[in-house]
C-alpha cells in the first residue's frame, strides 16, 4: 500500500513537471510565451506622439495690415510687398517663408493677404482668402490701424477687437483645424513716434494722415497731447493683452510675448520716408523675431 502512494505521489509530480515545463518553454526552449506576451507589450517599441507644433510648417499665408504688405519700405506711401517680412522675396530681408521653405518654395507656397489700412474687423474677410490654400502656417500681425485713428475716441474697442479675432481664429480652425498660427504683437506707437518726431521729412509725411491720433501736432508736449498719446498707448497694450489670451486659448497658436511691441526700432530699422513704418533693415527684424519663435522647440518667453 506504501508502495503504491509512493508511486501514485511519485507519478502525480512527474504529471505536474511536465504540465508546468510544457507551460514554462516554447518549442525552441526559450522564455515563455506567457512571459513574452506579458513583456512584449511592455518592450515593443510605441510610437512617437506627432507634436502639436510643426516647427518646419511647408506653406505660409499672411494676414495684416500695411506693415506685412512692406508699405512705405520702399517708395513713399506705397506697398512693397517684396521686403514683407513674412512673404517677401528681396534677399536682403530673408522673409519668414524663406527661411521656412527656401526661395522656390517661397515663391510657390506663401500668400500675402494682409491690406494696408487694415483692422482687425477686416481680418475674417482675409482669413477667408488665406484659408483656400489650405497653408500649414498663418502669420497675424494686425492692431496698429485700430488704434490708428483720426482720434483716440475713434479707436476700436477692446471688446470689438476681441471678438474680431476670436471670430477670425474660429473660423480658421473650423476650416483648418491643423493649421498653426503665428500672432505679433502690436508695435509700440508711442516709441515710434519719440524716435521719429525730430525728423522733418518723417513729420511732413506724418501731416499726410499716418496715425493721426498718436503722431498729430507730434511737437505738442502739451497735457492735451500727451493724454491723448497715453490713451493710444493703453489702447495698443490692452490690444496685445486680447491677442495673447485668445491665442491661449488654442493649442496651435503662439503669440510672439510682446517680441514686436518690445522692440526697440531706431533709426535704421524705420522707413525714412515716413519714420514710422519698418524700413528694408526693420522688416528684416521682424522676420527673425517670427522665425525663431516658430523654430523653437517650445515657445520662446
Amino acid at each position: 500500500m506504501r508502495m503504491r502512494r509512493r508511486r501514485s505521489r511519485a507519478a502525480l509530480a512527474l504529471v505536474t513537471a511536465a504540465v508546468l515545463g510544457a507551460a514554462g518553454c516554447d518549442s525552441g526552449g526559450g522564455a515563455s510565451s506567457a512571459a513574452h506576451s506579458r513583456s512584449g507589450t511592455a518592450t515593443k517599441a510605441k510610437p512617437s506622439p506627432t507634436p502639436v507644433w510643426d516647427r518646419s510648417p511647408s506653406s505660409v499665408a499672411a494676414v495684416g495690415d500695411s506693415i506685412t504688405r512692406g508699405f512705405d519700405a520702399c517708395t513713399v506711401l506705397s506697398d512693397c510687398p517684396e521686403v514683407s517680412w513674412a512673404t517677401g522675396t528681396e534677399s536682403s530681408v530673408d522673409s519668414l517663408a524663406v527661411r521656412l521653405l527656401g526661395r522656390t518654395g517661397a515663391a510657390e507656397r506663401s500668400w500675402n493677404y494682409a491690406e494696408t489700412g487694415a483692422r482687425m474687423a477686416d481680418l475674417p474677410a482675409q482669413i477667408t482668402q488665406a484659408v483656400a490654400h489650405g497653408p500649414q502656417l498663418v502669420t497675424v500681425m494686425m492692431g496698429a490701424n485700430d488704434a490708428c485713428r483720426a482720434s483716440a475716441s475713434a479707436m476700436t474697442s477692446v471688446a470689438d477687437f476681441r471678438t474680431g479675432f476670436e471670430t477670425s481664429l474660429k473660423s480658421l480652425r473650423r476650416a483648418l483645424p491643423k493649421t498653426q498660427v503665428y500672432v505679433a504683437s502690436v508695435p509700440n506707437l508711442k516709441r515710434l513716434w519719440s524716435q521719429g518726431r525730430t525728423n522733418p521729412l518723417g513729420r511732413a509725411v506724418w501731416q499726410l494722415g499716418i496715425c493721426p491720433s498718436m503722431l498729430a501736432d507730434a511737437d505738442a508736449l502739451d497735457s492735451a497731447a500727451t493724454e491723448r498719446r497715453d490713451a493710444v498707448q493703453d489702447r495698443v497694450e490692452a490690444y496685445n493683452k486680447v491677442l495673447e489670451q485668445v491665442c491661449a486659448t488654442d493649442v496651435r497658436c503662439r503669440f510672439d510675448d510682446n517680441a514686436v511691441y518690445d522692440y526697440r526700432f531706431d533709426t535704421d530699422q524705420l522707413s525714412h520716408w515716413d519714420w514710422f513704418h519698418p524700413s528694408k533693415d526693420g522688416q528684416a527684424k521682424l522676420a527673425a523675431m517670427a522665425y525663431r519663435r516658430i523654430t523653437a522647440p517650445e515657445p520662446v518667453t
